[in-house]
Parts: C-alpha cells; structure tokens; sequence
C-alpha cells in the first residue's frame, strides 16, 4: 500500500511502507549501509553511529544493524549519501532502479534493500513484492524439504516392515523351537522332581546320620582342646618358671660380679695409695710385720668431716673426690634450682652436665647425675657428656628414690658422695654409708672465684 500526501512530489519520498521489513530485505538494507559507511567522514555520519565508524564492515553490520537502519529511516540526508555511495558501487542496479525498470535476473532481495534505500517511485510495491517473494521461496523451499523428507520416511516405513515382518516369522519359528523344547523340558522337569524327592530323603537319613557323628566328634573335640588347653597353661608356667629363673640367675651373677669387682678395685686403689702415702718399699716381707700390733684404718668419707674445714668449704668436695674409686650421685634439679632456677628445665641440665663433665675430666671420679622424669612431658632426648652418667626416673619414681637405690647397689666401702640440700635424702643416704654435701658446696665449686 502506497500512500501520498497533497502538495509533495510524486518520487517516492512520501511513500510509507504500512508493515514490517521482510528480514531478507532489512540484512540486505544493513550490509549497504554498512558498505557505504567506511566512505563518509565522520562529520557526515549521524551522531549516533559516530562511535561506530572505525569498525570493520563485518562488524559493524553486527554490532550497529539496529542503529544504522534506524538513522537509515529517520535521517533523510544520510539516507541521500548512502544512495550516492551506492549509486557509485552499483550503478546498473541503481540505473535500472531510477529509470522504473528493475532487472528481471537481479535477485529480488537485492532490488528490494536498494529500493529502500534510493525510495524511487514504487518502492515500496518492490519492497513489499521482494517479502513476499522470499516467503514465498522459504515457502517452496520447505515444501520441497517437506516432500523430501515424507518420501523418506515412506522408504524407511516400507524397510521396517519388511523387517517386521521377516522378525515376526523368526520369531514364530523360534517359538515353536521353544515349544517343543519346553514339553520336552518338563518331561524332564518332572523326571527329576521325582529323582530330587528320593533324594531328599536319602539326604535326610544322611543329614541325621552326620548330625549324631558331628555330636560325637564335636565332645571328642571339646575334651581334646580342654587337655591341650590344661597342658598350654602348665607348659607356659613351666617355661616362664625357668625363665624366671634364667634371668635370676643371669641377674644374680652379673650384679654381684659388678659389686664384687668394684670392690676390688676399691681395695686395690686404696691400698696402692697408702703404699705411696707410706713410701713403703717394694719388699714382700718385714721383721716389723711380725709383730702384733694395731695397724692403722683406712680414710673414709665420713673422717673428711673431721679434719679442719667449714661443711660449706668447696675443699670438701674435692678431698671426697680424691678417694680411691670415689662415685659423686648428684640430685640434678636440686642443684640448678638452688643456683639458677630463674632458666629453662633444658638450659638448667644442659648447664649443670657441663660442669659435671669438666669436673669428672678433673677429678677422674665416676660421676651420674639424677633427673626427676615426673617432671617431663615426654622423653628428653640428649647426648650425655663425657664422663657423665645421665639417669631419669621412670614414672611413678622420683628422683630421690633412683639414688637411694644407687647408693644401695654399691658394695660396702666404696666412697659415695651424695650431692643434694633435700635433708630426707641426706639422712637416708647417711645410713646407708654414703657422704652427703650440699648442693651450695658443688655451686661453690663450680665458681671460679
């Protein structure tokens, strides 16, 4: 439909297409103005597509076809250079356009978006014919698809029934097979019906049979495992007996070789020092050996206490240590926390142990220095210094106990030198023949002033 306006030139311009764009012509419109685009300034453009003018052509046709064909519609002067534009890139079309006479060989789309935008007289009519030639292509087009593809599915009915049918005798076949074979199978079914009931019955005489061998079996097993558990048990007291008294003896000997020796060497240190405090001559026999008389005792720890010093000289200690085979236990904690308490538990055995270390180097005594183990939170791993004995007590055991016992495993006589201020611990260990110093006596002796 064409409408006019009075008083306005008859050329097209007043008409007004009175429906939708077909979409055919709308892409064809928008690839024309997008071709003619890259031509204008950016000063011809409208201020819209402005943004849009160093876009590709591709591009621009995607990201700008709803803006172009809308400054296509309402801005007549743009609308007049796109025309220039492609007036100069295809002037046969748009010859053929301008004189009425459209090419009948050019694709319909084509005339109809160059129609649209050079609005020659009638171009709507062109517009409006083009949309309707394309539905009607679409239309033809689907048909054909349509008729293709119902021929196609007629070849593939007529195939499937084919197989249908070819299925429908095999399987006709293949029951009457199974037929055939299920009476056979049921002959046999119940041939076998009556051969299981026999030997259900053979089976249940079996069954009961087995039942009273079991019964029989199982009470020869029970009194069998009852006498083999009778013998396990006094086998096992048996062996943890002799065992018992393996380790005894093995334990009985080695301790007692251990005390009997260090005895030994007490007495054989003890008297090698009063030969040379004596300057006794090598001789195996005097005159004067002969005659009865009261020989002199031997020092001991508790007669350094008699001679001339203070109980908090440090001399003490050292004239303890100079004792033949002499053994200094001291109460660790005891000692770092009666002269730095202020340190870590670690620092404080670290510190004290290297003392000991230097004063075992100095003295050649034995030296074992006791830790109380209640007061750790898990084993304390270190190397013990040279000449030191580390020991913690296990748990349930404190410190003062461990040396009561080492005081106790030593044999009668050999010097021991107990350092601790715990006044139980002294008065304990008195008893059993040991020395006790304080523990301020070692701190002294540590000092060096």
């Amino acid at each position: 439909m064409v409408e006019t306006t009075g008083g306005e030139p008859d050329d097209g311009t007043a008409e007004v297409l009175d429906r939708p764009m077909p979409d055919g012509v709308r892409r064809r419109v928008v690839q024309i103005v997008s071709d003619g685009f890259g031509g204008l300034t950016v000063g011809e453009l409208p201020v819209q597509l402005r943004q849009y003018a160093r876009f590709a052509p591709n591009r621009r046709a995607k990201f700008a076809g709803n803006a172009m064909a809308a400054a296509l519609e309402t801005d007549p002067l743009f609308r007049q250079r796109i025309a220039e534009k492609l007036r100069e890139g295809q002037p046969e079309l748009t010859g053929a356009l301008d004189s009425g006479a459209p090419p009948p060989a050019a694709d319909p789309l084509d005339v109809a978006a160059a129609a649209y935008v050079l609005r020659p007289t009638g171009w709507v009519k062109l517009v409006t014919a083009a949309g309707e030639e394309a539905l009607r292509a679409d239309a033809e087009r689907a048909g054909e698809e349509s008729r293709a593809e119902l021929e196609r599915l007629r070849e593939e009915l007529a195939e499937a029934r084919g197989q249908t049918r070819a299925e429908t005798e095999r399987l006709r076949t293949e029951l009457e097979s199974a037929k055939k074979e299920a009476e056979s199978l049921h002959r046999k079914l119940r041939g076998a019906l009556s051969d299981v009931k026999r030997g259900e019955a053979a089976l249940r005489k079996l069954q009961g049979e087995m039942d009273t061998a079991r019964a029989e079996g199982q009470a020869h097993v029970s009194a069998a495992e009852s006498e083999t558990r009778r013998l396990k048990a006094r086998l096992g007291e048996a062996e943890a007996a002799l065992e018992a008294t393996r380790r005894a003896a093995r334990e009985g000997r080695s301790v007692e070789d251990m005390r009997v020796r260090l005895l030994l060497d007490t007495v054989l240190d003890a008297a090698q020092g009063l030969r040379r405090e004596l300057a006794l001559p090598p001789v195996s026999m005097r005159p004067a050996e002969t005659v009865d008389a009261v020989e002199p005792g031997r020092m001991t720890p508790k007669d350094i206490a008699a001679r001339a010093l203070s109980e908090n000289d440090p001399a003490i200690l050292d004239q303890l240590l100079a004792l033949p085979q002499a053994h200094l236990v001291v109460d660790g904690y005891n000692v770092t926390k009666t002269g730095y308490p202020q340190m870590p538990l670690e620092k404080q055995r670290l510190r004290l142990l290297g003392q000991l270390s230097q004063l075992a180097a100095q003295t050649g005594a034995e030296v074992t220095c006791v830790f109380d183990g209640a007061e750790l939170a898990a084993p304390v791993l270190l190397a013990p210094p040279r000449g030191v004995r580390v020991l913690f007590s296990k748990p349930g055991v404190t410190a003062d106990e461990l040396i009561r016992q080492l005081v106790r495993a030593e044999p009668p006589g050999r010097p021991v030198i107990v350092v601790s201020t715990d006044r139980e611990v002294a008065d304990g260990i008195a008893k059993a023949g040991a020395r006790p110093v304080a523990s301020a006596v070692l701190l002294k002796r540590f000092s060096p002033g």
